[in-house]
C-alpha cells in the first residue's frame, strides 16, 4: 500500500475509493423555521422490517456510493435497527418512502445522525429541510450534549453547505479509502457513475 504524501497525490490502487470525510457537531438546538408541507408528508418507523430499510437505504444511497450497510450482515444490521436507542424512519408520501431518517442514541448524552437522504427524484422538494427539522427536534428531545454527522466528498454536492446552514459545525477531516462496493457486488455496477470504477492495470470499467 502507498503511504499518504500530505503534500501532493497519493497513488490509489486499482479497486479502491477514496473520499474526504468532514465530521459536524452542533451543541445546542438552533431556531427551526416553520415550514408548509404536504399533508400526506409522514414518518413511518423502520426497525421491523429489514427489508424494507435496505430497499430503501439503497435507492437513496446508491448514487452517492453508500456501502456501509449494504454489506453489513444481515443479524448485525437487525440488532442496529432493532435497538430502542436508534431511529431508523421512512419519509412517505402515499404509501411510498423517499426519505431516510436515522437517529442514533447509543452514546450517552449524544445523538449520531447516521443516515439522511432523500431519493434523487425527490432532492429539491422541500422534503430535506423538513426531515432535518424533524431529525432536530427528536434528537434535542432527548437530553443531549452533542448532536453529530459526517458526510463526505462522494456524496451529494450540497450535503455539507446543506448541514451547515442547518447548524452543524465542522470539526475534524479525515481520508477514507475503501474496497469499491461495485467490484465486490455489493452495489451494481451503475452506481454512482460519476466516480469511475479502476481495474487492474488501471483500466478503467466502462
Amino acid at each position: 500500500m502507498p503511504s499518504l504524501n500530505l503534500n501532493g497525490y497519493t497513488d490509489l490502487p486499482p479497486g479502491k475509493v477514496a473520499s474526504i470525510v468532514t465530521y459536524l457537531e452542533m451543541k445546542e438546538r438552533p431556531r427551526l423555521r416553520q415550514l408548509a408541507r404536504p399533508a400526506e408528508w409522514r414518518l413511518q418507523g423502520l426497525s421491523g422490517d429489514l427489508d424494507r430499510y435496505r430497499a430503501l437505504f439503497r435507492r437513496v444511497g446508491e448514487p452517492w456510493l453508500w456501502f456501509s450497510r449494504a454489506l453489513m450482515p444481515e443479524r448485525t444490521l437487525r440488532e442496529i435497527i432493532g435497538n430502542p436507542d436508534v431511529e431508523a424512519l421512512a419519509l412517505v408520501d402515499d404509501a411510498q418512502d423517499f426519505g431516510l431518517l436515522e437517529l442514533d442514541f447509543r452514546k450517552p448524552d449524544e445523538c449520531e445522525l447516521s443516515f439522511f437522504g432523500l431519493v434523487p427524484e425527490r432532492i429539491g422538494s422541500g422534503a430535506g429541510r423538513f426531515l432535518m427539522n424533524e431529525a432536530i427536534r427528536r434528537a434535542f428531545r432527548r437530553k443531549i450534549s452533542r448532536f453529530f454527522v459526517h458526510t463526505c466528498s462522494l456524496d451529494h454536492p450540497a450535503a455539507l453547505s446543506f448541514y451547515r446552514r442547518s447548524g452543524f459545525v465542522p470539526y475534524r477531516q479525515a481520508i477514507e479509502v475503501a474496497d469499491d462496493p461495485r467490484l465486490k457486488g455489493f452495489l451494481s455496477r451503475s452506481a454512482a457513475p460519476q466516480v469511475p470504477i479502476f481495474l487492474p492495470g488501471n483500466r478503467v470499467d466502462p
